[in-house]
């Protein structure tokens, strides 16, 4: 639709433009979301030969009952599209650190397995990871500073979620 048939259906809304305070709290943001995933990602192939990604998934794995999530609620709970995940099992199933089952109530469903290897590699890998999450992000804030934050994601994420 070109701006002249929107401006028939309707008044053309302006951009509210982000001001200066505005830009340069996003680009912040952006800046930091790219170099905190960095370091930790970093971190994690440097200590213990994972991704992101892979930890991504094993967390919510080690974390279930018996190791076992259906893929759909999987992919729901790390928020990825069916075939990035897909991809990224297979990859994980590769090194043993995963493997796929049948869903016993859905022929079409699968649900993922967390292996003896995948919980091996976790438990090895989460207190480093802890430490570089808390090293670059909680240890430099304050009490107050953490409530703003917790406040504000929390927000953010209830707009998100009623669009």
């Amino acid at each position: 639709m070109t701006r002249q048939q929107v401006a028939t259906v309707g008044p053309v809304d302006e951009p509210r433009w982000l001001d200066e305070r505005e830009a340069r709290v996003w680009h912040a943001y952006l800046d930091l979301n790219r170099e905190l995933h960095g370091a930790l990602e970093r971190q994690l192939v440097r200590d213990s030969g994972l991704s992101n990604a892979d930890y991504s998934l094993l967390a919510p794995l080690s974390e279930a009952p018996d190791g076992l999530v259906r893929s759909r609620e999987l992919g729901v709970l790390v928020g990825w599209e069916r075939s990035r995940l897909s991809h990224q099992v297979g990859r994980m199933e590769k090194r043993g650190l995963v493997a796929r089952e049948e869903c016993p109530e859905d022929a079409r469903g699968s649900m993922v397995r967390l292996t003896p290897a995948g919980r091996a590699a976790i438990e090895a890998a989460a207190p480093a990871h802890v430490r570089t999450v808390r090293r670059y992000l909680f240890d430099v804030l304050s009490a107050d500073e953490l409530d703003v934050m917790d406040r504000a994601f929390t927000r953010v994420l209830a707009r998100i979620e009623a669009d």
